[in-house]
């Protein structure tokens, strides 16, 4: 069964709703009733479900598409204005209680009964009391929404090391982990953190598109301190050049004296 995947806003993931027997394609507006009310959607891929037993049990899970946004419903949406406007009351509310935490961004729910806040912060934050100020003030529910501060370079968007569009910001929809030891494997850590880390100041995305071609590489040869004869002479593994596909090789010294390292080309040999 194919299924529509739809966000609401961009700090938030893509849910899963059934098509309805709709005709719709990416970037679609569309109309749907969620558990917290109305709201207007865009399409930002499909996904099939496979049939089997469990398919009566997700069928009964899936809301449906109601139906695609009319010009007259987009029309509806707060414009910048009124947006701004929203973080900035937020904001004099968050330092009325002296909160550590910064706002992002505002989600007006398409029903008009809801408004939520995207914001960030170290950790947890009691905002109770400030919810209850913004209740007042806006007459609607409002709901706070941490995001992290990866959400927040995709959604404000900027330009990498690379001189190219963020790629969190182009097209990247899930922001997986990214590790230090991505970075070990692929011999750049001592390029420093401050040439490995985006403008979120987190180890940059694109550490994770080539990871598997450098472990790849990295088991195909000899492992540190392993013993190898190299043109008749006994020899330790003392370092790899995995795009050079070359080890260094550390042997005694013919005069018995210290030892000598030598980089070796593992496709020497090879025709």
């Amino acid at each position: 069964m194919k299924v529509a995947q739809i966000q609401f806003t961009p700090w938030d993931k893509a849910y899963h709703f059934s098509l309805n027997g709709l005709d719709l394609k990416i970037g679609d507006h569309v109309i749907v009733e969620t558990d917290l009310g109305m709201e207007m959607g865009k399409i930002t891929g499909f996904v099939s479900i496979k049939e089997g037993e469990n398919q009566a049990e997700e069928d009964r899970e899936l809301k449906p598409v109601l139906r695609r946004a009319l010009p007259s419903d987009l029309e509806k949406l707060p414009d910048f204005r009124a947006k701004k406007q929203a973080v900035e009351e937020c904001k004099k509310v968050v330092e009325k209680y002296n909160l550590p935490m910064k706002i992002i961004d505002v989600h007006f729910s398409f029903d008009d009964s809801r408004i939520t806040f995207a914001f960030i912060a170290d950790g947890r934050i009691d905002f109770r009391e400030m919810v209850k100020d913004l209740n007042r003030h806006f007459n609607r529910t409002i709901r706070l929404h941490q995001i992290g501060i990866r959400d927040e370079a995709k959604l404000a968007g900027d330009y990498g090391h690379c001189g190219r569009e963020l790629c969190c910001r182009k097209f990247l929809k899930d922001l997986s982990s990214i590790t230090s030891e991505m970075a070990e494997v692929q011999q750049c850590t001592h390029r420093g953190s401050d040439r490995l880390s985006g403008i979120c100041g987190r180890l940059m995305c694109c550490l994770a598109y080539e990871e598997s071609g450098y472990k790849d590489m990295s088991e195909k040869m000899p492992p540190l301190g392993a013993r190898v004869n190299v043109d008749g002479k006994r020899g330790v593994v003392v370092g790899h050049h995995l795009l050079k596909q070359s080890v260094d090789v550390e042997f005694e010294a013919e005069k018995g004296e210290g030892r000598v390292r030598v980089e070796v080309d593992l496709n020497r040999n090879k025709k």
